[in-house]
């Protein structure tokens, strides 16, 4: 090879091994971008509709009562007595009452209050819910309000309720849409009527359009659905900021750095098709851990744990499967995979155990998915007892909206299931934090464990995050106990529960089983 022809080579490789990194870098940048502002605006439409759901549920919940106590005189005081008592007890209702020919003749609020003129409802949905979309008393001139009418009664709901959701950013634009027709119901910001048909027929779409990045989600349990959208300004200087930090890295790392993201690029793509290919080929199986009375030594539940082995008989370790699923929907996926083995494995050592429980992971997706609600209705129809026999795990991570965090854990409480904050420790939580959410009980993070009674720097964490517990009534489980110096430190300072290799590791369920029947005596 000539000199000239080879020095040419050179510097082509050069220039490729320097400008690859770069182009990678920029639409990595893209794309992550991207991905953060979908996240973002799907994070805001199912806050709105979850609002919308639980408006809906107070709503029917309070028309169903009223129609059932109905006498001869639906305004009779007994009558107004029940209407202010299901208002007052409704967070998002802002009156129910009685309706005739358009008028609401007496409400929650009284009979003397004025006119309240609803008129013809203008939206009738496939059950007969009729929508009144924009409704103003003259008590009110200045406030919009909605009705939900069935038969005679009604509800009334200001208007912004739904779409009050906490965000700080003012160019989101949020809406509530019933599917019985193409305007939504109530709307914040610019709304392009062209963005539902993208929904077709599917329960979940996210699309960038024109100026926007855009979300739409569909209940599962009403025939309506929520929009969130936001400029897409937002997305270009997210994109930006991304590059101006992966940009100098890329120029800088060279060849390696262009081969290193090319290896991870292909483990990233193959990783997802394997977990849905293991799914189909029910590769995934669950192992429990026994968690322990630390006073009285006694077996009081397992918590659930999913492990994968290919067919080549590897076992991939959770570490590495799970956060790429949380990445995508196949978290949605394994979760309902999740929940069918363990109805399977427990169910019917549950139902002649009424007091042991099954711990289960969720991640942040499943706490905002609108299939999470009849996944665990299923768990239940499958095992036939009661959701007291299921304690719910969840991450710091998965409780970054407080606001949200608190209506969800309220939410799965008044359903009867227990919650527990699983690697508490580890993220964000604080004790101000902690007091506004719905829990049950604290799992103190391994890694704090581990720091029992030696010099390390995480060593003076546990006693701060037990008296944070005790504070707040919350019992604990301290998970990763391997020695009986930890679990005795523990006891002393009364935690309650304890799991971790001292105990037992994770196992097939019937072993956990056997060793609840069959306990063994000292």
């Amino acid at each position: 090879m000539k000199k000239s022809t080879a020095t040419a080579l050179t510097l082509v490789v050069a220039t490729l091994a320097t400008g690859l990194p770069v182009w990678v870098a920029v639409n990595e940048s893209e794309r992550q971008g991207l991905d953060a502002e979908t996240a973002r605006v799907l994070g805001y439409a199912r806050d709105v509709l979850l609002r919308s759901d639980r408006t809906a549920d107070q709503a029917d919940s309070g028309i169903t009562r009223l129609k059932q106590a109905q006498g001869a005189d639906p305004c009779s005081d007994a009558s107004l007595a029940l209407m202010r008592q299901i208002d007052l007890s409704s967070s998002y209702l802002q009156a129910v009452g009685y309706v005739r020919d358009g008028r609401m003749l007496c409400s929650s609020l009284g009979r003397d209050i004025g006119d309240m003129i609803l008129g013809d409802p203008d939206i009738i949905t496939a059950n007969g819910v009729g929508i009144h979309k924009e409704l103003r008393f003259p008590f009110t001139p200045k406030q919009s309000f909605i009705a939900l009418q069935r038969g005679d009664y009604a509800a009334i709901i200001h208007k912004d309720l739904p779409l009050d959701t906490t965000i700080s950013d003012k160019d989101v634009s949020l809406a509530i849409y019933s599917l019985s027709e193409s305007t939504p119901v109530a709307s914040r910001g610019t709304i392009i009527p062209g963005w539902m048909a993208r929904l077709g027929s599917g329960n979940q779409a996210t699309f960038v359009d024109g100026r926007h990045v855009v979300a739409i989600v569909k209940s599962g349990r009403y025939r309506t659905a929520s929009l969130a959208a936001i400029p897409v300004d937002k997305l270009n200087a997210r994109t930006d900021a991304l590059a101006r930090r992966l940009v100098p890295v890329g120029v800088i790392a060279g060849i390696a750095l262009a081969l290193s993201l090319t290896m991870l690029a292909r483990t990233q793509m193959a990783l997802p098709a394997a977990i849905r290919a293991g799914l189909k080929r029910q590769e995934f199986f669950m192992v429990y851990q026994p968690i322990i009375d630390l006073q009285t030594g006694e077996c009081v539940g397992a918590e659930a744990l999913l492990r994968w082995m290919r067919p080549t008989g590897e076992l991939v370790d959770p570490a590495t499967f799970i956060p790429i699923a949380e990445k995508s929907t196949l978290i949605l996926l394994i979760t309902e995979r999740v929940l069918e083995l363990v109805a399977r494995d427990t169910g019917r050592f549950l139902a002649s155990h009424p007091g042991f429980h099954i711990a289960i992971n969720l991640s942040a997706q499943d706490l905002h998915s609108p299939s999470l609600g009849g996944d665990l209705e299923r768990l239940l129809a499958r095992t036939g007892v009661p959701a007291s026999s299921f304690v719910l795990e969840i991450t710091e991570r998965g409780l970054v909206d407080v606001d949200v965090a608190r209506e969800l854990t309220r939410v799965i409480r008044a359903a009867g299931y227990g919650i527990a904050i699983d690697d508490f420790g580890t993220g964000y939580s604080s004790l101000s934090y902690l007091e506004k959410l719905e829990v049950d009980m604290l799992k103190i993070d391994k890694s704090f464990i581990e720091a029992i009674a030696t010099d390390a720097p995480t060593s003076e964490v546990v006693p701060h995050i037990i008296e944070m517990a005790k504070s707040l009534k919350l019992r604990m489980v301290a998970e990763g106990v391997e020695t009986e110096a930890q679990a005795a430190y523990l006891r002393g300072r009364g935690v309650q529960f304890a799991q971790g290799w001292l105990f037992g590791r994770p196992a097939p369920f019937a072993e956990v089983a056997q060793r609840v029947d069959n306990p063994v005596t000292a």
